[in-house]
């Protein structure tokens, strides 16, 4: 048989349990955050001295030439892509059915007199 909740004291409710073990856990990181201090140096190189080129790592070139590719193809296909507008296959259906029904599509042009 289960006890009744009203005779267990404060401190030994099944919820208080759960509320300490979560602040247990919430507060059991300690120490102080974690902090660089600035150099002031562009992403930390030491500036170059006069005549004195920089020195490009290997993986620089791999990431220049692969978001530009990237970029390059992507801009292709996005202008090549189909059209797939309802406009233009409404176009399209509108001429089709207008020929099956014999309905010339060109009209001839009347010249204007002035």
């Amino acid at each position: 048989m289960l006890p009744r909740i009203r005779s267990l004291p404060l401190g030994r409710l099944p919820f208080a349990r759960v509320a300490c073990r979560g602040q247990q856990v919430r507060n059991g990181s300690g120490g102080q955050p974690h902090f660089n201090e600035p150099s002031g140096n562009l992403f930390g190189e030491p500036p170059l001295k006069p005549g004195e080129k920089r020195q490009k790592e290997d993986w620089e070139n791999i990431w220049i030439y692969g978001y530009g590719g990237c970029f390059v193809i992507g801009g292709v296909l996005y202008y090549n892509r189909p059209d797939t507008s309802i406009q233009t296959w409404a176009m399209e259906e509108a001429k089709k059915r207008m020929v099956e029904e014999g309905i010339k599509l060109d009209y001839p042009h009347t010249p204007v007199k002035y």
